[in-house]
């Protein structure tokens, strides 16, 4: 079965992959893995701490994958974990690990927020729209695979 992508796909596919060569370039530049800056990623979009739950859902890594970070951040003095209730757990960013952010994390995220600032807003408006439909399409696609 001859099955060729589009010259679209195709487009789509290598800028995919370009952006996540970015992100890991950057990471690697920074001199972090690309767990390590995802955990403190997802802890600096939210403030100087994060639920655990919200890491390993927002991240796109698998479970093993963050808490192999988590364990690596930890030891290095970079985040602790705070019991929040019975079953769950915070992880938040130690004196060092808010200097680590500061050097790291945030200035990619400043980096992505003015990226956004200096499009137009309805450019930012249809990135996003059509970004979110194509994600939405494609799980409604692929969950009729099984």
């Amino acid at each position: 079965m001859d099955i060729h992508s589009s010259k679209e796909l195709k487009r789509h596919n290598y800028l995919v992959s370009e952006i996540e060569a970015a992100y890991h370039e950057t990471a690697v530049k920074l001199g972090l893995s690309d767990s390590s800056m995802t955990v403190l990623y997802t802890i600096c979009d939210n403030g100087d701490s994060c639920p655990l739950r919200d890491i390993i859902h927002n991240s796109g890594s698998s479970k093993q994958t963050i808490n192999s970070a988590l364990r690596r951040l930890e030891t290095d003095g970079i985040i602790y974990l705070e019991a929040d209730g019975a079953k769950n757990k915070t992880v938040c960013l130690t004196k060092h690990g808010k200097m680590l952010a500061d050097k790291t994390a945030r200035k990619i995220i400043d980096i992505e927020n003015d990226i956004f600032s200096s499009w137009n807003p309805e450019d930012v408006n249809k990135y996003l729209e059509l970004t979110e439909r194509y994600l939405r399409d494609f799980k409604e696609k692929t969950t009729k695979l099984i």
